[in-house]
């Protein structure tokens, strides 16, 4: 239950309210954005919440079993701090989201409604629909450690050790929307970009990231496939940052970084195939694999 503010009760109480939602983000980074479904601008706490119309919301839902509740909120990409490049490029995915209902005449007279997580975000024709999730979904994300054959560090974070290298690389042909042709990772083994990170160091995508699917060569040069096409799209020319990539597993820890002695996962571990193995079985080999008798 919550406790009304004096001044927030006593507006509630009046014949005519002046009441108004706020919305906060706060990016991972620090940045941060207020809006308000009001028609004149909120002011408090250093924030200024502009005004966008059409900005409205969903049913706010909350349940008793801690399963996750939520609310959605739509409107127009209005705000040139909240633009359509910037969601598809992930900036605000996981954002803390704070929601106040405040008197739009004493901003001091407010409530906080709900603190909460800002789940998926979609774009169609210079409107956005994000979903606001309960911190209930924190429930359901894995904690602690998972007992598995491949290694359940990020390479190059503290647990992995690994000094990750940056390859500069330049764009020399777009195929597709998510398919560039690079140039000057000609010495390296095809494959061992896979699953690492590209990010434009020039041009209109400068500072844009985004990681890569696989990574081949062909009789005309090197090609990037990229996870997801990047926004604004790089342009020939463009200059590129590289990082290999890794599939979590022990040989390839071992034999492209020589980083076996980190490994955080449990290569020797029986697979299913030892609980499936009957009585009488000899030589075999219980590794995960296909069984062996």
């Amino acid at each position: 239950m919550k406790t009304l503010p004096p001044a927030l009760a006593a507006a509630l109480a009046g014949g005519v309210t002046t009441l108004a939602t706020c919305w906060r983000l706060t990016t991972a980074d620090g940045r941060r954005l207020g809006f308000t479904d009001h028609d004149r601008p909120i002011a408090y706490d250093g924030i200024v919440h502009e005004a966008a119309s059409g900005f409205t919301a969903t049913e706010a839902v909350a349940r008793a079993d801690l399963s996750v509740g939520g609310l959605e909120v739509d409107g127009a990409l209005t705000s040139a701090a909240l633009t359509a490049t910037d969601v598809e490029a992930g900036v605000w995915d996981g954002a803390t989201v704070e929601i106040d209902l405040v008197d739009w005449t004493d901003p001091a007279a407010r409530i906080r409604l709900r603190d909460a997580t800002l789940g998926e975000i979609t774009c169609v024709d210079g409107a956005f629909r994000a979903e606001i999730r309960s911190l209930a979904h924190r429930l359901d994300e894995t904690r602690g450690r998972l007992f598995q054959h491949r290694c359940d560090a990020d390479l190059g974070d503290v647990r992995c050790g690994v000094a990750l290298a940056r390859h500069p690389a330049t764009v020399v042909e777009r195929l597709d929307a998510r398919r560039l042709r690079v140039a000057g990772l000609e010495a390296h083994a095809a494959g061992v970009f896979g699953r690492g990170l590209l990010r434009v160091v020039s041009g209109t995508a400068a500072g844009r990231a985004v990681e890569i699917r696989t990574h081949s060569v062909d009789a005309d040069g090197v090609v990037l496939d990229l996870w997801l096409p990047l926004e604004p799209a790089p342009a020939v020319g463009d200059a590129l940052q590289v990082t290999f990539g890794c599939d979590k597993r022990f040989e390839t820890c071992r034999d492209r970084f020589a980083n076996a002695v980190a490994f955080r996962g449990f290569p020797h571990i029986p697979g299913n195939d030892f609980l499936l193995a009957h009585a009488g079985a000899v030589d075999t080999v219980a590794d995960g694999g296909a069984y062996v008798s």
